[in-house]
């Protein structure tokens, strides 16, 4: 393929992400600069700097931001080792296995909102798990912010984890029976078996799996909003907080929201630089 065939090959794929991505990411860093509100969209003077010494000065922003890494930290693992178990054991399933993918992948078609508004009526008064924790302890059981943060992660987890279950599940899939069995006549049990040739045949997989889940649960923010609102600043993520701070009623800093949103991608690449360094050295070894 020539250099013109292959220009005018990406050409509409390369128009089109500019347009999408490019345009608007431009637009959002002139705009972190600007005082632009919600109440007056036709002005939009420049500050500069003025937003980003006010979000780094914010209170709220480091709490939104601790608890963003947390989120993160916290989900991201659990949700890459429940997907493996699931996987694993319906691997060795046969009978009924479409009821049971059916069962796990739930969470995963469910509307996210919806899925949030069903899960948190569970736990509020009256609720079939509020009333279960009732009966056990003896205590009324309500949403606050003592258990807020933990009911969000909680959510997190059975929301996210069919993602990875499926990726990991596609990818035994494609495992060859015959190293399974030739590590079976050699002796080796399961634990061996799983270390030595399903973990590095999912490797790729599992990378794959991690960058998507830290950058979905970086930026997430419908189940957030949804459980914490305005009720619980404190159990706020960075999108929350955005949302927050640019549409409120009365002020709506659109500028600072910007500011916001651009810290929050300079974010997600810090978080994914060392994941990258390392895909970008195993290809190297790979060709050499």
């Amino acid at each position: 393929m020539n250099r013109r065939s292959f220009a005018l090959f990406i050409m509409p794929s390369v128009s089109i992400m500019t347009f999408l991505m490019v345009i608007p990411l431009v637009t959002t860093i002139w705009l972190s600069f600007t005082g632009l509100l919600l109440r007056d969209l036709d002005s939009a003077p420049f500050v500069g700097l003025q937003n980003y010494r006010e979000v780094f000065a914010d209170p709220n922003f480091w709490r939104a931001t601790r608890f963003t890494v947390v989120f993160v930290a916290i989900t991201v693992p659990i949700e890459i080792v429940l997907g493996m178990i699931f996987a694993l054991l319906l691997d060795r399933v046969q009978r009924f296995r479409s009821i049971y993918l059916a069962a796990i992948l739930l969470p995963f078609i469910v509307t996210p909102v919806v899925g949030t508004l069903l899960f948190r009526n569970l736990f509020s008064r009256g609720g079939l798990l509020s009333w279960i924790i009732e009966l056990i302890t003896g205590e009324s059981f309500a949403v606050d912010e003592s258990n807020v943060r933990f009911l969000i992660l909680l959510h997190a987890i059975w929301q996210v984890t069919p993602f990875a279950f499926v990726a990991i599940f596609a990818g035994l899939q494609l495992l060859p029976q015959e190293r399974v069995d030739a590590a079976a006549m050699d002796g080796a049990r399961f634990w061996s078996t799983f270390v030595y040739v399903i973990l590095p045949h999912l490797k790729s997989v599992l990378f794959f799996v991690a960058i998507i889940s830290i950058m979905d649960s970086y930026r997430v923010f419908d189940s957030v909003f949804v459980f914490a609102g305005s009720r619980f600043d404190d159990s706020h993520t960075l999108s929350v907080y955005n949302s927050v701070e640019a549409l409120d009623a009365k002020i709506g800093r659109l500028g600072k929201g910007n500011a916001i949103a651009i810290l929050t991608i300079v974010g997600i690449f810090v978080v994914l630089i060392p994941f990258l360094v390392r895909s970008y050295k195993e290809q190297i070894a790979e060709r050499t």
